[in-house]
């Protein structure tokens, strides 16, 4: 068991990734029925807004490496408690050994604007082309625009016209482990909102829970 070090009141670690929690996502690739596949990540998030962009880290090892890179597309696919056994085992097989659409009985079909499929079954498909790749070491980092998203209508609002994803009881990865998301604390902006505007729209939060 390695030595314990505090300081100050304070784990002293050597360096490493604990920027948690983060998304699971199972990132969906492939330009043809013969070679769609799925591998599970956590190592991705939003890069830039205007053009909107976002990044893929995979491991130069991982079956799917060859496949992004080779057609340059992929689609990030949200995650969701219901999906938590698939993307788990998305993650720790390799598709070199599985047909995984096929082993979890999850629903590929070719994305709107790329070859790539998305999974029917995942709330919402990020749909990217890559633009840059970068050698970081372990892994290599995609850097893709985002041209096309598929979002399930069943967690549209009709009435308000927003997009509720947190009704699909999102998946998160923490430091090894997968967590669904916890309560609502507040919308973006609420620390400066007036005390009525806030208690208003904690009210509209909890019946759109009921």
């Amino acid at each position: 068991m390695e030595e314990i070090n505090i300081k100050n009141g304070k784990l002293q670690w050597k360096p490493g990734n604990m920027v948690y929690p983060i998304p699971a996502v199972m990132l969906s690739c492939g330009d043809n029925p013969s070679n769609y596949n799925i591998i599970t990540i956590a190592w991705t998030g939003t890069t830039n807004s205007n053009p909107p962009m976002l990044y893929a880290s995979i491991r130069k090892s991982r079956y799917s490496f060859d496949i992004v890179k080779k057609t340059r597309e992929f689609v990030i696919n949200l995650t969701t408690k219901d999906l938590a056994f698939q993307t788990d085992w998305c993650g720790v097989q390799s598709g070199r050994n599985y047909n995984k659409f096929k082993s979890m009985k999850l629903t590929a079909r070719k994305g709107e604007k790329v070859n790539a499929p998305i999974i029917v079954e995942s709330p919402v498909n990020i749909e990217c082309k890559v633009v840059e790749e970068k050698d970081l070491g372990s892994h290599v980092m995609f850097a893709a625009e985002v041209i096309h998203i598929q979002a399930d209508e069943q967690y549209l609002d009709k009435k308000s016209g927003s997009f509720e994803l947190f009704r699909s009881n999102p998946l998160v990865y923490s430091h090894g482990h997968y967590y669904e998301l916890g309560d609502h604390i507040g919308k973006y902006g609420f620390s400066v909102m007036k005390e009525k505007t806030q208690k208003k729209q904690v009210k509209v939060n909890y019946n759109r829970r009921k």
